[in-house]
């Protein structure tokens, strides 16, 4: 029993030392306020963990923010997983870590998941989502150039992207270990539209909705499982 138990001890900690090595080296625990376990544990907040962690590793200037709560008309919010504050923009990153293959299109409402014990999940169009995520930042910020901002959905690396119809310029729908790639490209040949101070301004501006109480976040989980029981059908 004793040897089984230090096998498992050992499994354990070869599995999670390489994670813990790479979280304590990121900026990510002061930017969300998450524990490592917290982070490791929970498939969402790893996924935006490790998107994270790849956007820390573009060059040049850039602000990264995460888990944003940002105030809505309606009194409602909206969380945004992630956004680069950069000279070319602010890009705005949904972060979904799914696996199996995925199946959508822009101008749909729901897309599919379909995992290969042949079971189907229905989920709410992402990049409506993001969408939905700029136009509440385009209220907080007083800034409405669509050429500003950026839409990126980003799958994990465990998934296939079977048949995604995107249509719009400045969106992107792609697996995470194409990430640097895409927005190396897009860092490259966009004009710059934001001089430091404006990216100064914009980060302290929204810094407010970041690390907000644990209330304001379970008034939106709240808000969300309403909002659920609506939209897929």
């Amino acid at each position: 029993m004793k040897l089984i138990l230090l096998y498992l001890s050992l499994a354990f900690v070869i599995i999670l030392l390489p994670r813990y090595i790479r979280y304590k080296g990121s900026g990510y625990k002061v930017a969300s306020g998450n524990s490592f376990f917290k982070t490791v544990f929970d498939k969402g907040n790893y996924g935006e963990f490790l998107t994270y962690n790849k956007l820390e590793k573009l060059n040049g200037d850039h602000k990264l923010m995460t888990n944003l709560y940002i105030p809505k008309a309606d009194g409602s919010t909206t969380e945004i997983d992630l956004i680069m504050i950069s000279e070319t923009g602010i890009y705005v990153f949904e972060s979904k870590n799914y696996s199996g293959w995925i199946f959508g299109s822009e101008n749909h409402k729901n897309w599919t998941q379909s995992l290969p014990n042949k079971q189907k999940n229905k989920f709410f169009n992402p990049i409506w989502q993001n969408k939905s995520h700029i136009r509440a930042l385009k209220e907080v910020l007083g800034m409405n150039n669509d050429e500003l901002f950026k839409s990126y959905i980003i799958f994990s690396e465990r998934c296939t992207l079977k048949k995604i119809k995107v249509e719009s310029n400045n969106v992107k729908v792609i697996k995470r270990d194409h990430l640097l790639k895409y927005t190396k490209k897009d860092l490259l040949k966009s004009a710059k539209i934001l001089n430091l101070e404006q990216m100064d301004i914009i980060y302290e501006n929204l810094s407010q909705y970041c690390l907000v109480s644990a209330s304001l976040k379970q008034a939106h989980i709240n808000s969300i499982k309403l909002k659920n029981e609506n939209r897929i059908h």
